[in-house]
C-alpha cells in the first residue's frame, strides 16, 4: 500500500521523508480493533519528533507517523460491529495503557491514565490503510470535508480536554492563549469562543495574529520577549486572566503565571521552547494559582468533542492541504513552522 515514511532517525526531519507505493499492507484487524481506509491525514509537532527521535522510547527506522486522519472503515475485526464498515470516522490517536497491580499500592483515585499513540509508538495514520482499536473512533457525517475531518481529532481532543474537563472554563472567563497559529493552540481559541470567553492571543509574527484576530481573538499581542503580562493585565482592567493555556513553556511560563487573576488556571499541553521555565513561587501561593498539566485525553472527551465538531459548533484551522505524493514539502512546510493551523495531506 502506500506510505509516507520516515526512512530514519535525524534532524532535520525532512531529507529523510519518502513517498512509498509498497509499503506492507495490513493483516486483519485483530478483536476490538478496526482498519481505516484513509481520505485525509493530518501533522502534528509529534510527527517531527518521532522523525528525530524520542528520548525513552524506541523507534524502529523506517517507520510511519501520523496521529490524525478522517477516513472510512474498511474492515472489523471479532467483537466489532458490522455496522461500522463503511462509515466515515475520525479518531482518536491515543491509546489506554492499562494500569497494573501490586501488592501494597495506593488507591488510584488520582492517577492519570497512560496513554500510547498511534503514530508515535506504533505505526500511524500517514499510510493508506492504518488500524485502531473501534472505542477509538467517532462516526461524522459525509457533508463534513475530509481535510476539517483530519485537523480536527487530536489537537480540539487535547484542547478540550485541558480547558473544559481539567480547567472547567466556565463561559465568559478570560483565556490567554500563546504561540497562536499551531494545532493546540488554534483549537483552544475555537473552544473560548464557543464558551463566549473573551481570548487574548500572543505570537512572534504579525501575520499569524492578523489571522488570529479574523478568527475572534481580542486581545494580539505580538512577542518580542518583553514582559507581555502588562498588557495582558490591563487588558482585563488589571484583574488577570483565568486560563492560560501555555504550549511553548519556557519562553512564556513566566509571563502567563503573572497574567493570571487570582485563583487563576496555567495550563500546558506541551512545551515547544524548553521545559526549564522560570516560575513564581510567591505569585502561585499568594494568588492561589493552579497549575495544570493535560495530555491528549479519553475516548469520553472525544466523543464529546466530536459531536460539537458534527453539529458544526466547532471547526478546525485548515493551513494548506497537499497530495499525499508531496509529503516531503508538507513536512518542510511543518518544520519550518510556517504554519497557521493543521497541514493536511489528501489521499
Amino acid at each position: 500500500m502506500r506510505a509516507v515514511v520516515v526512512t530514519r532517525q535525524g534532524n532535520p526531519v525532512t531529507p529523510n521523508i519518502r513517498f512509498q507505493t509498497d509499503w506492507p499492507d495490513l493483516p486483519p484487524p485483530k478483536s476490538g480493533w478496526v482498519n481505516v481506509r484513509a481520505l485525509a491525514s493530518a501533522f502534528n509537532h509529534m510527527d517531527l519528533w518521532v522523525g528525530m527521535g524520542i528520548p525513552g522510547v524506541n523507534l524502529i527506522y523506517p517507520r510511519v507517523s501520523g496521529c490524525d486522519c478522517c477516513g472510512v472503515v474498511d474492515a472489523v475485526g471479532p467483537g466489532v460491529d458490522t455496522k461500522w464498515v463503511g462509515r466515515r470516522v475520525i479518531v482518536n490517536a491515543a491509546t489506554r495503557v492499562p494500569d497494573s497491580s501490586r501488592p501494597g499500592d495506593p488507591p488510584g483515585t488520582t492517577l492519570a491514565p497512560n496513554y500510547e499513540l498511534i503514530g508515535e509508538h506504533h505505526n500511524g495514520m500517514f499510510a493508506e490503510f492504518f488500524s485502531i482499536p473501534a472505542d477509538n473512533l467517532a462516526a461524522i457525517p459525509e457533508s463534513i470535508d475530509v481535510a476539517d475531518g483530519a485537523a480536527f481529532g487530536l489537537c480540539a481532543l487535547t484542547a478540550y480536554s485541558m480547558m473544559v474537563t481539567k480547567a472547567r472554563i466556565v463561559p465568559g472567563q478570560s483565556v490567554l492563549i500563546t504561540g497562536i497559529g499551531g494545532g493546540v493552540a488554534t483549537a483552544a481559541l475555537s473552544i473560548s469562543k464557543h464558551f463566549s470567553c473573551p481570548v487574548a492571543v500572543t505570537s512572534r509574527h504579525q501575520w499569524k495574529l492578523d489571522k488570529a484576530r479574523s478568527l475572534g481573538a481580542d486581545l494580539c499581542v505580538l512577542d518580542s520577549g518583553q514582559d507581555w503580562s502588562k498588557e495582558v493585565r490591563a487588558w482585563t482592567g488589571k484583574r488577570g486572566v483565568d486560563l492560560a493555556v501555555d504550549s511553548s513553556g519556557k519562553a512564556t511560563h513566566l509571563n502567563c503565571i503573572k497574567s493570571l487573576a487570582r485563583g487563576g488556571c496555567y495550563a500546558t499541553p506541551g512545551c515547544t521552547s524548553g521545559p526549564d521555565a522560570t516560575t513564581d513561587l510567591a505569585r502561585i501561593f499568594w494568588n492561589q494559582l493552579r497549575l495544570l498539566g493535560s495530555t491528549m485525553g479519553s475516548n469520553d472527551e472525544f466523543k464529546e468533542v466530536a459531536a460539537l465538531f458534527a453539529a458544526g459548533k466547532l471547526k478546525p484551522v485548515v493551513d494548506q492541504v497537499f497530495p499525499v505524493g508531496d509529503a516531503p514539502k508538507a513536512y518542510a512546510r511543518l518544520e519550518a513552522a510556517e504554519q497557521f493551523g493543521k497541514i493536511v495531506l489528501k489521499w
